[in-house]
């Protein structure tokens, strides 16, 4: 079967393999002449992306690109990117990579048109109204890899240089134009990065199936995006050439960004400083923190994994579904603790401070304090 598809949902996703083919095109129809591709530091020499710049080259649309981004894009980053932006007098960007270059190349094209600092559209109550909206350049995403799913979304983490810390940057218009979910893009993924971006769209979907808030839409699309990461990551992370597999993480990874509009909760909300302090990759630190997560939630969540285990095929209800996650971890090569994700020693009431001033606590099913968010942290050291 070909898994290809054009939807419109949540933004015009151009989906199926080949079609990076189609990304002048899509410019073109965003209205950019003048494009300004945004990625990392381990893209920028990559076949994949010099594939791309001849493309656009090819269609007369230059191949200007920024790819000084770190792991954990930073205020810094968004500094020099958006001054590259307007050196180059561009008019749209291509947001191309994971999801330090997505969250990158959507902030650049937010910012390059703003009077005010990055910090005053942090995502605080309706801190996004004090932006102009008028002056947010198009943008094109172009994922990489499965498992942010920043290209489906309205918002970007980026790093506080001068404290350390994760910030979410928000507003509606900076949900790209156009999506080119192209699963060839993410053959060459090492199998590393392949786990580390796959349990990152499950943590996605486990933390909003799992959310309090009332949204059924997320939570029916959170349950099917676990179904696609258990039946297609191992699959993808035993053979990476798989483009059934790698479509159908792709999918997932999207969808794990659409169902988090229901929230999301403290595997976030301490993987976020831990990343932000520690420069872990931020898919494997979900990872870590699943299983103890899940055991702080369990008398809340208990009896929706029970539904879930028995739709996802897993025998044993809720204990067996934490069962799961334990032996996917392990067969993903994941560590259990955080010191054999190179952690040394942390800085806990630092950690335990800024997870509670996360977002991200918002949506988590227990009322999280600095007690139980510490416990959490004790049980991955």
């Amino acid at each position: 079967m070909s898994i290809t598809a054009n939807w419109s949902y949540p933004n015009t996703v151009r989906f199926g393999a080949g079609r990076i083919s189609e990304i002048a095109e899509a410019c073109i129809a965003a209205g950019i002449q003048n494009p300004l591709l945004v990625t990392d530091r381990g893209l920028r020499d990559m076949e994949i992306t010099k594939a791309t710049l001849d493309l656009l080259e090819g269609a007369g649309l230059g191949r200007a690109i920024f790819a000084d981004v770190d792991p954990n894009p930073s205020d810094t980053n968004a500094d020099e990117a958006v001054r590259a932006y307007r050196e180059g007098d561009h008019d749209g960007v291509v947001a191309f990579g994971g999801g330090s270059g997505l969250d990158l190349g959507k902030v650049v094209a937010f910012m390059a048109g703003q009077s005010r600092p990055i910090w005053d559209f942090e995502d605080v109550a309706d801190w996004w109204t004090r932006a102009d909206a008028d002056a947010i350049a198009p943008i094109i995403a172009v994922p990489t890899t499965a498992g942010t799913g920043s290209e489906v979304g309205r918002a970007s983490v980026i790093t506080k240089s001068d404290t350390q810390e994760k910030k979410i940057i928000f507003h509606p218009r900076i949900l790209p134009g156009i999506v080119i979910c192209d699963p060839d893009l993410t053959v060459g993924m090492p199998q590393k990065i392949t786990a580390g971006t796959g349990l990152d769209a499950f943590a996605h979907c486990v933390e909003a199936y799992s959310s309090p808030h009332y949204h059924p839409m997320s939570q029916g699309i959170a349950l099917e995006g676990m179904r696609l990461v258990k039946e297609y990551l191992p699959r993808a992370y035993a053979d990476g050439t798989d483009i059934e597999a790698r479509a159908n993480m792709m999918s997932a990874a999207a969808m794990g960004a659409v169902a988090f509009q229901k929230g999301l909760g403290a595997i976030h909300a301490l993987s976020h400083p831990v990343g932000a302090r520690h420069h872990t990759h931020h898919g494997t630190t979900n990872a870590v923190f699943m299983p103890p997560v899940l055991q702080l939630n369990r008398e809340a969540i208990a009896e929706r994994f029970d539904r879930a285990a028995a739709y996802l095929g897993i025998a044993g209800g809720f204990d067996g579904f934490c069962g799961f996650v334990d032996e996917l971890n392990a067969s993903l090569g994941i560590p259990a603790t955080l010191s054999a994700l190179g952690v040394e020693a942390p800085d806990l009431d630092h950690i335990v401070d800024d997870a509670l001033r996360d977002p991200s606590c918002g949506g988590n099913p227990v009322e999280l304090n600095a007690d139980n968010l510490r416990g959490v942290l004790e049980k991955v050291l």
